[in-house]
Parts: structure tokens; sequence; C-alpha cells
């Protein structure tokens, strides 16, 4: 089976509203050819909202949807020769893993061998061959999990879209499953267009992630770019687990940005920003981006020290908090650390962290 090169999507102004309720706001993107986009963000955002209006299941208040430069937006979803997989699998229970595969293409009239081969194909390619006579009721959730994936392939479209497709499978299996269908959609070339709230599936499945909130979207860049370098108070709390640490910037000069935390000490930062002298900011840590030190140690530059709160193992790494001027700072240390490091709950640390790694955002 082998599917035509991924279709480039573009979004331009998409709205949808129900009475006074603005679900999404002014949306405007475009998904490269061959491209995975993540729309993340939490409940409510809109993310699901602006897939279903692209699938065509829901008509858009206003904007445009275009597919390879000609417009979709009035086209019905019969038309639209997009790939969708949900949550639910909606697997018929009583068609056999093949006739689910097919029964999309019988509905539109091709040839009975063609039909056959093309769905054999998309369970070869979704490693399920051997699995045709069975039926729903006698699969894993993993494999229903690739029936249905199969079934959203076999029309060989130009983009697929996915939403939750891993929800209903247990951690392990959905790790496996999002390496897998990251592979399949690069060997097919699928423009693929992903809703999660996820921010680990995002960052290990989609070649860009787009955070919604409140249906506008904040930042759209590629997975690591949205971690190291995020745009927003919002996504830096969204995307990982950070440190906040309220400040002002005091003075500019050279790439290299100085503020003062509001509890007194002095930061620096490398980390190219927009922003002003005289701003009231955050400064962001993330916890793997911390060194500790037993004792005082805060008069240098980039450096707090507090109390151990507490200490919690968490198989790769160590995650410890401080209780610095009542606020808690979470410092992650790789398990190779843990034989020079052991801070005990009381115990007075430091910690401290590069000039790259100090990231800076405006305060919300």
């Amino acid at each position: 089976m082998k599917a035509s090169a991924g279709a480039k999507v573009e979004l331009s102004g998409l709205c949808r509203s129900y009475g006074d309720n603005q679900v999404v706001d002014n949306v405007s993107l475009t998904v490269a050819s061959g491209e995975i986009l993540a729309l993340l963000g939490p409940s409510g955002c809109g993310k699901t909202t602006t897939l279903r209006m692209i699938a065509g299941l829901i008509s858009p208040s206003a904007g445009e949807i275009a597919i390879d430069g000609s417009s979709i937006t009035a086209l019905p979803v019969h038309r639209r020769n997009l790939g969708m997989l949900f949550q639910n699998y909606a697997l018929f229970p009583h068609l056999t893993v093949l006739e689910n595969v097919a029964f999309g293409l019988a509905m539109r009239g091709l040839p009975k061998a063609v039909i056959t081969e093309r769905a054999r194909q998309a369970l070869a390619l979704t490693r399920l061959t051997g699995f045709e006579d069975r039926m729903p009721a006698a699969l894993s959730g993993g494999q229903q999990q690739r029936v249905a994936l199969a079934r959203a392939i076999v029309y060989r479209p130009r983009v697929l879209l996915l939403d939750e497709p891993f929800g209903a499978l247990d951690k392990k299996l959905r790790e496996e499953m999002q390496i897998e269908l990251r592979q399949l959609c690069n060997e097919l070339g699928l423009t693929t267009i992903l809703v999660t709230h996820d921010q680990e599936e995002a960052l290990v499945l989609a070649d860009q992630i787009a955070v919604m909130r409140g249906g506008r979207i904040e930042q759209v860049d590629t997975a690591r770019a949205i971690y190291e370098r995020p745009t927003s108070h919002f996504v830096a709390d969204f995307i990982g687990t950070s440190n906040f640490l309220p400040a002002e910037i005091i003075g500019k000069a050279d790439g290299c940005t100085v503020l003062r935390a509001h509890s007194g000490p002095l930061f620096r930062s490398t980390v190219a920003n927009e922003l002003s002298p005289g701003d009231n900011v955050a400064v962001v840590v993330r916890p793997e981006s911390i060194r500790l030190s037993q004792g005082e140690g805060a008069d240098s530059m980039n450096a707090v020290s507090g109390k151990v709160l507490r200490a919690v193992f968490k198989g790769q790494a160590l995650s410890i908090w401080l209780d610095v001027n009542g606020a808690d700072i979470v410092a992650s240390l790789p398990i190779e650390a843990l034989n020079d490091i052991n801070p005990q709950p009381g115990e007075p640390w430091t910690a401290q962290w590069s000039f790259e790694r100090t990231l800076i955002v405006r305060e919300q």
C-alpha cells in the first residue's frame, strides 16, 4: 500500500461559537505536507472542535479550511477524503477484522478484488496480518486500535485526523502505539493532525505542537522549542514541570538580561526575549536544569537557598522540593547523582542553574 504525499492543510481565521460562547476564536494554522501536528491543551480549549471542523463534522462560524490550496470549508464529510480515528473505535461487532476495514471501501462501490487487496495491505501495515477472520470481541484493546487505524488509512487519505486515539489504552501499550503510529505516518507520508491533552504524547508524536487556550493558539513550534523556549506563562506551566520565580527586569545588554527576584536574589539569562527593563516577569526554571549543593549559598547569581521539604523517588530520577521564602522549588536529579546527593527534610540546600537555562515569560 503506497499513499500519495500528504497534503498541506491551512486554517485561516477559523471560528466556532455557540450563542455567546466562542469555542474556537480566530485560529490560523498551516500544517506542511507529511507533517504531524498536535493540537494540545486542557479540556474545553477548543482543540476537538477545531479537529471536527477540519473533518466536516461541525461547520465553522467563520474562516476557511483549505487542503493543498483548495477550500473544503463547504464540502460534506464524505467528499473530503480524510482518514479519521477517534477514541471510540466504533468497530462493527458483527463483522470480522477484514470486513471492518473493508466496509468503507465497499460503500464506495469499489470492485471486490480491489477492496480485499487494499484491506489486507492496510492490515499488514498495522501488523494485523493473520487477524483477518477474528471478531472485534476477540481482540485486545491495542489490536482493536490497530483495526480502527487500518480502517482510517485504507482510503489512502492525504490527511489523517486523530482525536485522543490512545485514551483507552494502558500506559505501556499507549507508549508503544505512539511510536508505531509515528513510524506509520512517516512511512506513508501522511499529514497528521492529532488532538491530545497529554503533553508527553504530543512531545513524542508531533513535529509541531500548537498549544491552545480558551479557543486561541498560544504558541506553535517544534516540540523541543515549545519545551525549551515557551513564550507565555501558560505554555511554560502546561508543557512539563516548571518553577516560577516572580522578578523584574533591571537591565539588558549584549544578549544578556539581568533580573531581580521580588524576594531579592539576582538572576541572569542569555535566552533571547522581547521584554524590556521595568517589566514584571516570571523567571522559569525546569527541575532538570537545577543543580543542588548542601548548605546556604544563594549569594551567587542564579541561586536560591531553602530547606528540604520532601524527596520523592521516581525510578529514573529523584525529585526534591525546597521551601524558598515560602515558595516551593522542585529539582529533578538523575539516578546517577544519588550516590553523591542525599537531601533530608529540614536540611538547608541551595538550588542553582545556568544562564542558558533561565527562561523568562511575561507574568500573567
